[in-house]
């Protein structure tokens, strides 16, 4: 009997984010060997963590996937490693820290967003955008404060990279959609840069540039283009 295509894609982005978990040790030994404070070094992988896996993870779901099962799966896997890492005692202190569990919070976000978006309007690449806003988005926002604040920061300088990354894809993304609606996803990149200055106890900036960016889109769903 043939092995679908899809099991096969689904085991080897599993391995592939999985690598990026580990093999991002590597960037933190180089850089806390050349003097950075671990910390720094932490939020720097995190957000690299954020681009290799999320982003490109993201990016490759519309492309090898039609059944949105594979991809919430994946998103739940990877929950329960990130979550038993911090559980268990076996934390990857190279991007994984004990004050907070953004990582999990940041899986739990992608697989909410990305199933719920499938399954109500069919669009797979609709899907993967508030996804996209969260990992390179976010990631961007992160490394650019962490390289000029030098600490973990809400700085209006992340917020300007972030609009700068997220409204071309809000654009591009959304003007895949059936009928395009290429405004509503530069709305919802806006909407996005702008909720993830805040955090609100255990909702953190990951939640609310998913939660924000999937309402945004379907409610520009509903109402369709305005222009």
């Amino acid at each position: 009997m043939a092995i679908d295509p899809q099991l096969l894609w689904a085991a080897g982005l599993g391995l592939y984010v999985l690598a990026v978990l580990l093999l991002t040790k590597l960037p933190y030994d180089w850089m806390v060997a050349r003097g950075m404070e671990p910390i720094r070094a932490v939020y720097y992988n995190r957000k690299i963590v954020h681009m290799l896996a999320g982003g490109v993870g993201s990016l490759m779901v519309p492309l090898v996937f039609t059944d949105l099962w594979y991809p919430l799966i994946a998103g739940v896997l990877l929950s329960l490693v990130t979550y038993g890492a911090h559980a268990s005692g076996l934390r990857m202190f190279w991007f994984q820290t004990p004050e907070n569990r953004n990582d999990v919070k940041f899986a739990l976000s992608w697989l909410a967003s990305v199933s719920l978006l499938w399954w109500l309007l069919g669009n797979p690449w609709l899907a993967i955008l508030p996804g996209l806003f969260m990992a390179f988005g976010d990631g961007v926002t992160g490394i650019v404060r962490n390289a000029v604040i030098r600490k973990r920061s809400k700085s209006p300088i992340g917020n300007l990279f972030m609009l700068i990354v997220c409204a071309p894809m809000g654009w591009i993304v959304g003007g895949l959609a059936d009928p395009a609606i290429p405004e509503w996803g530069l709305i919802a990149a806006i909407i996005a840069t702008v909720v993830e200055r805040y955090e609100f106890g255990v909702i953190d900036d990951n939640i609310l540039i998913t939660a924000a960016a999937s309402a945004t889109l379907l409610l520009g769903t509903a109402i369709g283009p305005l222009f």
